[in-house]
């Protein structure tokens, strides 16, 4: 499967879902930061949350950003994803060692502990919409519902999943949101909470071979997609934005580079890419 979210509705388009299979991203995201299995699997929660969301966005510029604060030993996240499926994210400790859970799934509640999720929508205005809830659990999944209801008091189901292999490479990947919308009717509402109540386990849907649209339909029943579109690790840094970045320091900072007589690096800490700069090219910033 290549990594996608599905935009659709259900019940008589008194339901709005997005479905995720995000595994060749939240592999990369592995890859580039290193993570142990308990942290590739909170990061890549966060990433396809985040993606899911962006999806969400109504405009083409929009950026969603989530950030956790934690007491975990994790302790912090961020994840910033924009409208067209692109997502980048990073944690501040990516190489934390638990042990599993009694049910054997990795314990990433634990991990991220008690704290705080910031929701943070750029949509083009003056200043960005922020919206701040207590972590439920430190399961992302369950810390997204929340904030949905109290912040955006929109009834929503949020499903998230990554299962980690022994090479601890990313297995399978994904997740759905599911909304009320505000019409939905009281058999529609009563359906839907009977459904979700069967649903057990995002990835235990990929393990059977099935894509995000089927995982939809085991839901959610007959569904009606409107929009597929592709989900990818990356990171829009690049060597005119981090040149953009030397500038804004002002000519007081770069006079103390240029007077140090040395090359200045420049550290991306999302895609874990440096930009080199040399005397000569400081001088020419001037």
């Amino acid at each position: 499967m290549n990594d996608q979210i599905l935009q659709g509705l259900a019940f008589g388009n008194e339901v709005r879902f997005l479905a995720a299979y995000t595994k060749e991203t939240v592999n990369k995201a592995q890859q580039i930061h290193h993570t142990y299995p308990v942290c590739t699997a909170a990061l890549g929660r966060l990433l396809t949350g985040a993606a899911m969301m962006g999806a969400m966005c109504k405009n083409e510029e929009d950026l969603i950003t989530l950030k956790i604060d934690g007491d975990g030993p994790i302790r912090q996240a961020a994840v910033t994803a924009d409208a067209h499926g692109n997502v980048k994210g990073l944690l501040y400790d990516p190489a934390v060692e638990l042990p599993l859970k009694a049910n054997g799934h990795l314990d990433v509640g634990t991990a991220i502990g008690h704290g705080t999720l910031c929701v943070i929508k750029d949509l083009g205005l003056k200043e960005p919409y922020v919206g701040q809830t207590s972590l439920v659990s430190g399961e992302i999944g369950e810390d997204l519902t929340y904030y949905f209801a109290s912040s955006e008091q929109v009834p929503t189901s949020v499903g998230l999943g990554v299962l980690v292999d022994t090479d601890l490479s990313v297995k399978h990947a994904g997740g759905f949101i599911i909304q009320l919308l505000p019409f939905a009717s009281e058999d529609t509402i009563s359906a839907l909470e009977q459904a979700l109540g069967k649903v057990r386990s995002v990835t235990d849907y990929f393990l059977q071979g099935k894509t995000p649209e089927e995982m939809m339909q085991d839901i959610l029943g007959e569904i009606e997609i409107e929009a597929v579109r592709p989900v990818q690790y990356h990171c829009n840094c690049d060597r005119e934005r981090v040149t953009k970045a030397l500038i804004s320091l002002g000519r007081k900072e770069l006079d103390k580079m240029i007077a140090d007589d040395r090359p200045v690096t420049l550290h991306c800490d999302f895609c874990n890419k440096d930009y080199t700069f040399s005397v000569d090219e400081l001088k020419a910033l001037l």
